[in-house]
């Protein structure tokens, strides 16, 4: 059973019961996933940027947008328009179906894994976390990765609080830290 199923027949009724929910599409749900990846090291390599714009290519399924940096920075040789990091926004499928791999596959290969922390949510029910390497995604080759990077995933719900956005993606299968 897809994510996108599990949502729709156990979540939006244990959501509606928990929340007191009148209509079903009062439920919080997930509107999109921002993959970033920032790379430092771009100023100095160009390569370094082509070769996280690859890596962030196979993780996601859909091609990153190039961000460049607002503001010069003289302490890290940065001026703004520089080209400083890469990210991906997944909607619909894509998101559902990269959601579903990073729940029970990714995660799990984390070493040292006892759960994501709760601590990671903004205020409005919307959660972040930082991973380490992107050599923990399936899809990525580790005698072809060149440096090992990390990326910020941040999932964005429709949840008005974190307590809405916790139960939600409790109930999708994130693995919490108890």
């Amino acid at each position: 059973m897809s994510l996108k199923e599990v949502y729709r027949e156990q979540v939006v009724p244990a959501m509606m019961k928990a929340f007191g929910y009148k209509n079903p599409l009062e439920v919080p749900r997930v509107e999109k996933v921002v993959i970033n990846m920032g790379v430092g090291e771009a100023t100095q390599n160009p390569d370094a940027l082509e070769s996280a714009v690859s890596d962030l290519m196979k993780i996601a399924g859909q091609r990153p947008v190039i961000t460049k940096a607002k503001r010069s920075i003289s302490a890290f040789k940065v001026r703004a328009g520089m080209n400083v990091g890469c990210k991906v926004t997944l909607r619909g499928e894509r998101m559902y179906d990269f959601l579903e791999k990073l729940f029970n596959v990714v995660l799990p290969r984390v070493r040292d894994f006892r759960g994501v922390s709760p601590d990671g949510f903004d205020g409005r029910g919307n959660y972040s976390l930082g991973l380490r390497e992107q050599i923990i995604f399936p899809e990525i080759d580790y005698d072809k990765v060149s440096k090992i990077r990390g990326m910020n995933i941040t999932i964005t719900t429709t949840a008005k609080t974190d307590e809405e956005g916790r139960y939600l993606l409790k109930a999708l299968g994130m693995p919490f830290r108890q």
